[in-house]
């Protein structure tokens, strides 16, 4: 166990200084891992944290796997011992930086690929004991070429060792001649000598032999120092292996998993691009998906789903309400219970994304067409009473209500030239262009029955703001839109469609819902989807809940960060 800092030892404990850029964390300051794990936690967003000098890296990634990380950069240090470093390219000159310059230093962070820092900061760091920031000049015409920060480690926190350190080293990619970077870390090491430092460092990424070969040159040798990083996008290439074989041919609704996926480390492969089906693997553990179905979702709950008979009685069996329905059964049967419950929705019993429903049968004579129409996909047709109110999507995973959405039916609105035939395929272009051909306004016989009911015809001119609903079903793959509700619905709604996930024995769902009132208790439930799209409900968590389903230990926050212990 290392001594802790702090009084006796002449060392400052919990040091983390601001670099605008992010923090620089001196690891071998803190006593207190869970003091060292809030601070790493607290990082700001779009900046870059680095924890340098931890004794025990690998012990500190292991306590949070699904947070932490070893940077993947060699440290090189060269000893300052009187002799005098190159001093890298004749055309420049290495200065200390003024406000005046600061601007255009976040300018070649920027070109060089790094994270940008507060002009303030910066400013601030200029008069600050343990930094010591330099840029390279080019003398004919005084123009910033060049950047580094250097750090004394004895201003900033007494070390022991009297060392120091060389950081975000940037030059601009159009500079003329070679040797800027030399001449900047050349400087700081002069003047880190001349304070009377032992030794100053560099961390240089794995992969950048150009630089690796430079501080070689220069005197530096590898030394067993290694960094630790937050799993943060900025990071995301560091941690994550690239996308493999098919990941651009996924849709939306497998890639928004993919890509929640990745951003925590987790290995994704794409077994079948087309059908959406993934598998994800975490340490040992591996799960395979095909979009939010996964394989923690029984055969048996998918058959409950599967047949809309068999998910009626299973809802109605627990207390749940349900549209009264029937299967269709002789002519006069069906036209019985149609006189019965005033209109009816004709569906059939198998089937998904709206496709053979007839919405709002109000006449015996209608029946016969829409029950063909369902048999077309099924031959088990159902009968349900039209139920009031809008149709509410909620997504319920792991037994909490993620996310809510009025869904609509596909509209068009009139601009008093266009035919009703040209302004469905003109908004299907849209709602495809939108979706990724997951949504378009099919021209077919019930978009021309719903504009017929409307009272126009295809070829009707809408007048200028007419709007036209084209489609009773608001089914997204029909061009039905999806409206975000979830700040608005009432807890008993929810409540219900947490219950029909249980009774269901689902995971992950959606429950659709007709609610006369988003703000009121009163619904039916009219369906449940074990496939539900995550996709349409962003910015609502979708993903991010379906991936802590599936791999607990990558959450976030799953609970306060106690390093020692087990971090599932």
């Amino acid at each position: 166990m290392r001594p802790a800092p702090g009084a006796g030892t002449g060392v400052v404990p919990d040091v983390a200084l601001d670099c605008g850029w992010g923090r620089l964390v001196f690891g071998q300051t803190f006593a207190d891992e869970r003091t060292l794990g809030a601070v790493l936690r607290a990082e700001e967003r779009g900046q870059r944290d680095i924890c340098a000098y931890h004794p025990e890296p690998h012990v500190l990634v292991a306590s949070a796997p699904h947070e932490l990380f070893i940077d993947p950069s060699h440290t090189y240090r060269r000893w300052l011992a009187g002799d005098d470093l190159p001093g890298g390219a004749e055309h420049v000159v290495v200065v200390k930086a003024t406000p005046a310059d600061l601007e255009t230093v976040n300018r070649i962070y920027l070109q060089a690929g790094m994270v940008t820092a507060p002009v303030e900061v910066l400013e601030a760091n200029l008069g600050s004991g343990p930094f010591l920031h330099v840029v390279a000049k080019d003398p004919r015409d005084g123009r910033v070429v060049g950047t580094a920060t250097g750090v004394d480690h004895l201003a900033a926190f007494g070390d022991p060792e009297a060392g120091s350190s060389v950081w975000a080293v940037a030059v601009e990619p159009q500079s003329q001649g070679a040797g800027v970077g030399q001449a900047l870390t050349a400087s700081l090491a002069a003047e880190m000598e001349r304070r009377g430092r032992r030794f100053v460092d560099v961390t240089v990424l794995h992969d950048n032999a150009a630089a690796r070969r430079l501080y070689e040159r220069l005197g530096f040798v590898r030394v067993p120092m290694f960094c630790v990083k937050r799993k943060n996008p900025i990071n995301e290439r560091f941690f994550v292996p690239p996308p493999g074989p098919g990941f651009d041919r996924l849709n939306p609704y497998a890639r928004i998993i993919a890509d929640e996926a990745r951003r925590r480390g987790i290995i994704v492969e794409v077994l079948d691009a087309e059908g959406g089906f993934l598998r994800l693997t975490y340490g040992g553990r591996s799960v395979v998906t095909r979009e939010s179905l996964s394989e923690l979702t029984s055969g048996v709950a998918v058959s409950w789903c599967d047949d809309k008979r068999v998910t009626r009685r299973v809802l109605a069996g627990a207390g749940l309400e349900v549209p009264r329905g029937v299967a269709s059964a002789t002519p006069e049967a069906d036209a019985a219970f149609l006189a019965e419950v005033g209109e009816v929705v004709v569906k059939p019993a198998r089937g998904e994304q709206g496709r053979g429903i007839t919405v709002g049968v109000r006449h015996a004579g209608e029946l016969p067409a829409a029950v063909d129409l369902a048999r077309r996909h099924g031959p088990d047709v159902l009968l349900e009473e039209l139920c009031p109110g809008e149709d509410v999507r909620v997504v319920v995973i792991d037994g909490a209500v993620v996310a809510a959405a009025v869904r609509r039916p596909a509209t068009i609105v009139g601009d008093g030239s266009a035919t009703v035939a040209e302004l469905v395929a003109a908004e299907s272009r849209r709602r495809a262009a939108a979706t990724g051909g997951e949504s378009s306004i099919p021209l077919d016989e019930a978009t021309a029955a719903t504009v017929r009911a409307a009272g126009h015809g295809m070829d009707d001119v809408l007048a200028t703001g007419t709007s036209l609903a084209v489609r009773r079903t608001a089914n997204l793959h029909t061009g039905g839109t999806i409206h975000d509700v979830t700040q608005r619905l009432h807890p008993s709604l929810g409540e219900a469609a947490v219950k029909a996930a249980e009774v269901l024995r689902l995971p992950v769902t959606g429950i659709d819902l007709l609610v006369p009132d988003l703000e009121r208790p009163s619904y039916v439930v009219v369906e449940a989807n074990e496939r539900p799209g995550l996709a349409n409900h962003e910015p609502q968590p979708t993903a991010q809940r379906f991936v802590d389903l599936l791999f607990p230990g990558t959450q976030a926050l799953p609970r306060p960060w106690q390093p020692g212990t087990s971090a599932n």
